[in-house]
């Protein structure tokens, strides 16, 4: 399906304040935003997300392993790219990118069980088995970092979902990190 990717210049009036505000943070509107950018709502609405996730108990490397753990699991090319780019500007470990990305466990027993609860919130549409809760709230977490996930879940599921709609082409910023989906081992 055929998408504009939109600038401040050509998005709908009501999409312009907030891809203004894109590009104050990042330097540019991103691909995905430019499209999101079609629906004011969208486009509101995951910026809101996104600050607000920010905004959550959980580190930086936490909200990392969240969002691209979610990006991989939904087979998101562009935001498993994009993510990646991001998480290493935010000093995520590169072994930890690197599993993000293949699809391995995490050797940090804490990361692994905060990536293995944000793939099964995912794969099994919000209900996950027991013993993967209790391996994240054994590992240190609490109900509000398991709420809080859910708020990462709602996010990538915005963009995730608009990339795979409008086959969202890469940025060449993100096109060093770019993507595809393991194959099952």
């Amino acid at each position: 399906m055929d998408f504009t990717i939109h600038t401040t210049d050509t998005a709908p009036q009501d999409s312009r304040e907030t891809l203004a505000a894109v590009v104050d943070k990042f330097g540019f509107v991103p691909n995905v935003v430019g499209v999101m950018a079609e629906s004011p709502a969208l486009l509101k609405a995951y910026a809101t997300l996104s600050s607000l996730f920010e905004e959550t108990s959980l580190t930086p490397t936490e909200r990392n392993v969240v969002i691209l753990a979610i990006s991989a699991t939904n087979a998101c090319s562009y935001c498993v790219a994009a993510h990646s780019v991001g998480a290493t500007m935010q000093k995520v470990p590169a072994d930890v990118i690197e599993a993000l990305r293949s699809g391995r466990p995490l050797s940090d027993g804490k990361l692994e069980a905060l990536r293995r609860l944000a793939a099964a919130i995912v794969e099994t549409r919000g209900y996950p088995k027991d013993d993967v809760v209790r391996a994240f709230l054994d590992a240190g977490y609490s109900r509000a970092n398991l709420l809080e996930v859910i708020v990462g879940v709602g996010m990538k599921t915005l963009s995730n979902y608009t990339n795979h709609i409008a086959e969202t082409p890469l940025d060449d910023a993100f096109q060093p990190a770019r993507w595809s989906e393991p194959a099952e081992t």
